[in-house]
């Protein structure tokens, strides 16, 4: 399509000078045609060592949609923009989610390792378009909405008194490991159906696999092989009416490997990046002297800090998947038919144009793209049963080491090293020993 703009330009066209600081994020391999020597690797460590810095340097020397290289050398867009990530979520015709369409098939390997994350012909509602993909979200809402919210805090709570249990009377702990990540996906076993025991060897293979690294293949088979055996046993009539058994009773005429990776994309997506909201609000709120009085007590900004976080510093910092049906044009970019558009979720919760004087947003609003937007955005009911998980998971801390502190100064904290999911490699922490409640509180 011929841009409505004469000033615009192509990626190779508007390149910087060498030296420019946004290419710091990392070696970026010359793949010939196909790649402007000039994008920015998504491998690089800046993407999570200093994000927002690199994407303000990625704006300025690109504009609202620059040219990216993921691992392997191969070549897509990451949308920068608030307004132009709002166009192509918005837009699942033009922005479609069919993997299919991308032009860069012939180049991918058998063994990349994002295959799992953008596998071709996969069978699950990440890439499922038009009225199968509405029909899809139905059912799966349907199955979610079907969760008792007081069962669900109800569990929630247990599970967290069960594992603060574990540490109470150290009087240090990292509470990454210990108490954020085994916790969430707990909660979702209970809920959905795994047994208790699949919890730690669940949630070790969504974190592979959310973070797209060597280990993400034998993660997705450990996950797709948990969750055969849970719908076998469901189909069997075996358990109780929990999110399986919702979804292998009522499947809206999708096949059984359809549903098995439906839930997978549910384990994966709903624990890894609630940990991640955990870690990080805990992280803002030791951090930040505007959230003391949660830590003595008080409760009403923990809502606040969990908020600001998905704004701020959102656990799910990058997506992908979404292919140009036709040649186009987003943010001055010629964009061409089948080409990759990463959405950029960190990067357009602070564009600039939309929060120009660059103030921390609280008090509930929710405009951010931690979620997603459009047709693909996470359902609502996923939301709450998230945002409930976390918050129940941080009120239960305070409440039982009230007087908990950080071990260690804030700038030695690190983040795992991910483009696409960020988190706290670890948040070790102090307070004062106290004894375990033995059965909990049920």
């Amino acid at each position: 399509m011929t841009p409505t703009d004469p000033t615009a330009r192509s990626a190779e066209e508007l390149a910087p000078p060498p030296g420019c600081p946004a290419h710091q994020g990392g070696d970026v391999p010359h793949g010939g045609d196909h790649v402007s020597p000039f994008a920015v690797s998504l491998n690089g460590p800046r993407f999570h060592s200093e994000p927002h810095r690199l994407y303000e340097e990625m704006r300025r020397e690109h504009g609202a949609v620059a040219p990216i290289v993921l691992e392997g050398g191969i070549p897509a867009w990451l949308v920068l923009g608030y307004r132009e990530l709002h166009q192509v979520t918005g837009d699942p015709v033009l922005f479609s989610r069919d993997s299919e369409l991308w032009n860069q098939w012939d180049r991918i390997p058998g063994d990349w390792p994002l295959a799992p994350l953008i596998g071709r012909k996969q069978p699950s509602i990440l890439y499922t378009t038009g009225e199968r993909h509405r029909e899809r979200a139905a059912m799966i809402s349907d199955a979610l909405e079907s969760v008792d919210p007081f069962a669900l805090r109800q569990y929630a709570e247990r599970f967290a008194d069960e594992l603060i249990d574990g540490f109470c009377g150290e009087g240090s702990v990292d509470v990454i490991s210990r108490y954020a990540m085994p916790f969430p996906v707990r909660v979702l076993a209970k809920l959905y159906g795994y047994p208790d025991e699949m919890g730690p060897g669940l949630a070790a293979a969504a974190i592979d696999l959310a973070d797209g690294g060597d280990r993400a293949q034998a993660a997705q088979a450990h996950l797709a092989e948990a969750t055969a055996a849970l719908m076998a046993d469901r189909e069997a009539g075996s358990g109780p009416r929990d999110v399986a058994a919702q979804l292998v009773g009522n499947t809206y005429g999708f096949t059984e490997e359809e549903i098995l990776h439906d839930l997978i994309v549910l384990v994966i997506a709903g624990h890894t990046l609630t940990a991640d909201w955990i870690g990080n609000s805990l992280r803002l709120m030791l951090t930040d002297d505007r959230f003391g009085a949660s830590m003595g007590g008080g409760r009403n900004s923990v809502s606040e800090a969990m908020n600001e976080v998905l704004w701020e510093d959102t656990p799910a910092q990058n997506g992908v998947g979404r292919w140009a049906s036709r040649d186009t044009e987003l943010g001055n970019r010629q964009i061409r038919a089948g080409d990759m558009v990463c959405l950029g979720l960190a990067a357009a919760n602070k564009d600039p144009r939309i929060r120009p004087d660059g103030s921390s947003l609280t008090g509930g609003n929710n405009a951010f793209f931690s979620f997603g937007h459009g047709e693909h955005r996470c359902p609502f009911a996923a939301q709450e049963i998230a945002e409930t998980i976390a918050r129940t998971a941080i009120e239960v801390l305070l409440d039982r080491l009230p007087d908990i502190d950080l071990a260690v100064p804030a700038e030695e904290l690190t983040r795992r090293p991910s483009p696409w999911a960020r988190g706290m490699t670890a948040l070790p922490l102090t307070f004062a020993p106290t004894p375990a409640l033995g059965a909990g509180r049920d």
